[in-house]
This record gives structure tokens, C-alpha cells and sequence, in this order.
């Protein structure tokens, strides 16, 4: 059985840039040298067909530890609820009010990037608590 090296995660959307650009902010990612060959990103574009323009956008981690973010242009619009989604861990190792206030300081940080806060989830036997957020387009992720 072959074991996994790496993987990236997917995001369906409308603009890819746009919310490429949004990710590279929450998560402290940067956008990847462009494809051998080209001096810049948009020297690439530029070379696509027309209806190829602005279809996939990417970021990664600086790191080279988190996996890779890919962006693709899909022509439906989000309907329902996303089945799978990140959580930005925040507020690893705290607690109670010290780790709502690490929530709600990195909420104050993506409001003006365009997140949106929907609701949190406070601690209960099981679980710390947690702020549900949404990307700039709709998409739901977790401040944990």
C-alpha cells in the first residue's frame, strides 16, 4: 500500500484570484512562481486561450508545510452547505475566555478582508469553542 506524500485542497469558486488572494491572507500563503517559461503570472494568462483566462488561481504555503490551496472556476454558484471545510486553528491549547478572545481577535483581522462571521459554537463536554466564518464567497470555515 503507497502512503500519501501530499495532497491540496480544492475550492470550487467563481473568481479564483480573488479568493486565492483572500486564503493567502487568512493563512499567511503566498502565491507560487509562475510556470517555467513565463516572468509573471500574467505573461501566462496572456498565453491561455481566451475562455482559459482567470479559470484556476493557486497559493501555498511558505513553508512548504500546509498543503496547497487550488482555485477553479466553476459556473454554478454555491447552493448548499460546503461537505468539507477548513479549520484555521487559532486557538490550539487555549481555553475559556482566553481562547474566545484569540477567536474573536483573529475575526476582527478577516472582517475587513471580506470574511463574514456566521455563528459560534461555544464549548461544551466535548468540543472548545469555535467561530463559523464564510470566504468571500459564501464558502463556510471554522476560526478552531
Amino acid at each position: 500500500m503507497g502512503s500519501v506524500k501530499q495532497f491540496q485542497v480544492t475550492f470550487d469558486c467563481a473568481e479564483p484570484e480573488r479568493v486565492a488572494r483572500f486564503w493567502c491572507e487568512v493563512l499567511g500563503y503566498v502565491v507560487p512562481p509562475p510556470p517555467e517559461g513565463f516572468a509573471t503570472w500574467d505573461d501566462f494568462e496572456r498565453a491561455l486561450p481566451a475562455e482559459q483566462r482567470g479559470s484556476a488561481f493557486a497559493c501555498v504555503d511558505p513553508t512548504g508545510v500546509g498543503p496547497r490551496l487550488f482555485f477553479e472556476r466553476v459556473p454554478e454558484g454555491k447552493v448548499v452547505k460546503n461537505r468539507v471545510h477548513l479549520d484555521v486553528r487559532v486557538g490550539t491549547g487555549l481555553v475559556g475566555e482566553e481562547r474566545l478572545a484569540a477567536l474573536e481577535a483573529e475575526c476582527a483581522r478577516l472582517l475587513p478582508l471580506g470574511a463574514v462571521r456566521v455563528r459560534p459554537f461555544l464549548a461544551d463536554e466535548d468540543n472548545e469553542s469555535c467561530l463559523v466564518m464564510q470566504d468571500i464567497e459564501g464558502n463556510e470555515f471554522c476560526l478552531d
